[in-house]
């Protein structure tokens, strides 16, 4: 809104927002004569083109003065001229450079700038005349996103660097590892592809909650106890690292008024989720990133503390496209165990970087999973530190992708993606680790250092199983490709649902019921997860039952059973067929999970208690 005014004062009174620009004396207090007022607002969609919003502003204001021969122009910001704030941080920007390129074209001296949020009372006389007040909206025009360039090379072993269609001519190609070169290197899709993983996912209760958006799923009881312990195990491994790891727990929603904020958050662009309440705009987090960050800027670090770890399971969300979503995989809203470990210098980063290295190949190996690197870096650091980047793709025994970016743009230097090539041969993203340069100041997360100087550490952002629904996936793409072989697919016993299973052979025998719950009582004082089948149906039924579960050990128990103090009992995995002691399947199980979480069942034990559970019914063997 446009005002040319005879005169026009104003004087800042008190702060409006927490992150108001400081004031001058300059800036506090002004009074002018003859001059435009404009009365500003950004709005959130201005930020899709800024400079072609402030070349039009600056067009129209100085044709507006020479028409009207005003002295000065006030920019004034005014934030009620619109409900769709462009968050602080960005409108200051903008406001500023509007200032500096209106100080270029009509002079120093005939630009004032109103301070940024600030509360201000000011006394306005307009002229009256046919030009005197006008208004005026400017829309982003629809631009094309710039492509970031890249360079993609292929880093061998033995520090040899190729260009992807050099190295593809070359002879004895790993085959999965050709396939990740041409989908991250070479851009070439696979099309579409039935996914196995699907079955399994719906077998175990992991669906599409149909009254959501896209991207949103629901879990059943075994996926809820399967997520549970997949989650709980995220924070085992976390404390494996051999160094001080602190656990906390946070809000998802922030506001995007605070820089740090809204800088880290606009590297994600179209992918946040956002909402406005209470003339608030906020983001719902992505990551665990803003909230352990807000956090570690209030502590008080000495470069004793370092390096520290912090961990959070949390729950994020990322605007990822309707035609990308996969169940279990790629989602909108997803459970992340971020752990961000704060370091002193980088090389303290790299050997830390490689323990959490050792760790991710170790947990796929237990799946018998294999993984493949794409290293993304930036050029500064592909040039200075190519040596750092060999020695990482050496200990992953494998040739690697490197995807080279231009520096500066991003706050990490070295962002490393773990693919599997999964039953359907697609490369897919599971576990991570960066190495972060950029938010600990823009945070102002420091430490200090022996000579009493304040540093901001280096930050290594990693998730060392990936989001819990991605290692999900691969425990089910594992099964899967055990099935393929044909073996017996299953999942570790940690992770399943049910553990062990006990069948009574006649349902209306007092003295084999209560020697099942004999065998019962003591898994669960073990927090072994166990449940009895004590319906009435026949023996055959209720063992197949207990196959299409999945469950790791079945056992019968009959007259024999009881006399001899024995369980019958079915290793899913082996196929063995076993006559053990209580004693002696307590043992068995505790060995199968030791180094694994224990977590209580999320079903009644009797499954004469249970409504049928539909996606089971539905999934198959």
């Amino acid at each position: 809104m446009l005002i040319h005014a005879q005169s026009f004062e104003y004087i800042a009174k008190s702060k409006a927002i927490r992150d108001a620009e400081e004031l001058d004396e300059y800036k506090k207090q002004q009074k002018m004569e003859n001059v435009i007022v404009v009365f500003t607002t950004v709005e959130d969609s201005d930020l899709q083109d800024p400079e072609n919003i402030i070349s039009k502003f600056t067009d129209d204001l100085v044709d507006y003065m020479t028409r009207v021969k005003a002295n000065k122009v006030v920019i004034y910001p005014y934030a009620h001229l619109s409900p769709k704030l462009a968050p602080p941080p960005a409108s200051l920007d903008i406001l500023k450079k509007m200032e500096a390129i209106l100080r270029k074209r009509i002079g120093e001296d005939r630009v004032v700038r109103a301070p940024f949020g600030w509360y201000k009372e000011f006394i306005l006389h307009c002229y009256g005349h046919p030009l005197s007040e006008l208004s005026r909206s400017y829309e982003p025009e629809s631009i094309v996103k710039k492509e970031i360039e890249k360079k993609h090379y292929v880093l061998k072993t033995n520090g040899e660097v190729l260009l992807p269609h050099d190295y593809l001519s070359k002879e004895k190609i790993d085959s999965e590892f050709k396939i990740l070169v041409e989908k991250e290197a070479l851009g070439q899709e696979l099309g579409e592809k039935e996914n196995p993983i699907n079955r399994l996912c719906a077998k175990f209760g992991f669906e599409w909650e149909p009254l959501s958006d896209y991207g949103h799923m629901r879990y059943g009881p075994h996926a809820t106890l399967i997520l549970e312990a997949v989650s709980e195990y995220s924070w085992m491994l976390a404390q494996h690292l051999g160094i001080p790891v602190l656990k906390i727990k946070g809000t998802n929603m922030f506001d995007l008024s605070a820089r740090p904020v809204y800088e880290h958050a606009e590297l994600y662009g179209d992918r946040l989720y956002d909402l406005r309440v209470d003339n608030k705009h906020l983001v719902v987090r992505y990551a665990a990133c803003h909230q352990q960050f807000a956090m570690l800027r209030d502590f008080v670090l000495s470069y004793k503390d370092l390096p520290l770890g912090m961990f959070e399971l949390a729950d994020s969300y990322r605007m990822e496209q309707s035609g990308e979503v996969t169940l279990c995989f790629r989602l909108r809203k997803f459970h992340m165990p971020d752990l961000h470990i704060l370091v002193k210098t980088l090389k303290e980063a790299i050997e830390v970087a490689h323990s959490i290295q050792e760790i991710v190949h170790k947990e796929a190996r237990k799946l018998d999973e294999k993984y493949y690197a794409v290293y993304n870096v930036t050029e500064d650091f592909w040039n200075t530190h190519r040596d750092v980047v060999l020695e990482f793709v050496k200990n992953d025994g494998v040739d690697a992708v490197v995807t080279v970016y231009p520096a500066g743009i991003y706050y990490w230097v070295l962002n490393v993606e773990y693919h599997i090539i999964d039953s359907a041969g697609r490369p897919r993203e599971i576990a991570t680790f960066q190495f972060d340069i950029g938010n600990a100041k823009r945070f102002g997360i420091k430490y200090i250092d022996e000579d009493g100087n304040e540093k901001y550490p280096i930050i290594i952002h990693t998730a060392l199983i990936g989001s819990v629904e991605r290692y999900i996936y691969m425990l089910f793409d594992s099964a899967i490709k055990t099935e393929k072989k044909g073996q017996t697919p299953s999942l570790p016993t940690w992770a399943s649902p049910i553990q062990v299973r006990l069948i009574p052979v006649d349902v209306n025998s007092k003295e084999q019921l209560e020697y099942v719950e004999k065998v019962a009582t003591l898994l669960e004082e073990q927090i072994i997860r166990v449940d009895i089948d004590d319906r009435p149906l026949s023996l055959g039924r209720r063992i197949r039952d207990a196959g299409r579960e999945w469950i790791p050990y079945v056992g019968v128990i009959g007259e024999r059973e009881v006399k001899t103090g024995t369980v019958n009992v079915t290793i899913r995995r082996t196929n063995d067929r076993i006559a053990l002691k209580p004693e002696e399947l307590v043992r068995h199980v505790l060995t199968d999970i030791n180094g694994y979480p224990r977590v209580r069942s999320t079903l009644p034990k009797y499954l004469s208690k249970r409504p049928t559970l539909v996606y089971i019914e539905k999934g198959s063997t």
